[in-house]
């Protein structure tokens, strides 16, 4: 049952994971295309709604990493190793920063391209900041992986 816990965790992290960093790392440089040249660009605000959906679709989902990822360090009796606990604070610490600042920038920057409106209350965030935001996702993201790789003080392998 393990082996199959273990399978699903990886396949989710993949399909869940995967599609959420490319397309949010995509965004800041298709937000820099759409801002410019008097908001004429409308095949990059059509990208920008599609990377977005990609985004919130994908983080609902992604949900589903953290629950097999649980489920398999259960069934392998490491819930308390300090590998796992950092891997979940980590994870929990990527989930808030797209949940929390992520989206909620890309909201606002859908906004600020579909062309001046009205002012909203919230201004769009920098095209940098949205891109820094992300990176520290993806970097979180990365660090996790590595964690789930060596696993420091497993006597299970490595």
């Amino acid at each position: 049952m393990t082996k199959v816990l273990l399978s699903l965790h990886v396949l989710a992290a993949i399909i869940a994971v995967g599609p959420v960093t490319v397309a949010a790392s995509m965004f800041p440089a298709t937000l820099r295309r759409a801002l410019g040249a008097d908001h004429s660009d409308g095949d990059a605000r059509t990208t920008l709604r599609t990377l977005h959906r990609i985004c919130r679709v994908y983080a609902g989902v992604g949900i589903a990493v953290p629950l097999f990822g649980l489920a398999t360090a259960g069934s392998l009796g490491v819930l308390g190793d300090t590998w796992l606990i950092l891997s979940i604070l980590l994870t929990a610490t990527a989930a808030g920063v797209l949940a929390l600042l992520i989206l909620p920038a890309q909201d606002r920057a859908l906004t600020a391209a579909a062309g001046p409106v009205a002012p909203s209350p919230a201004p769009s965030p920098p095209p940098g900041r949205l891109a820094m935001l992300t990176g520290v996702f993806n970097l979180l993201w990365a660090t996790v992986t590595v964690l789930m790789i060596i696993r420091p003080g497993s006597t299970t392998g490595v």
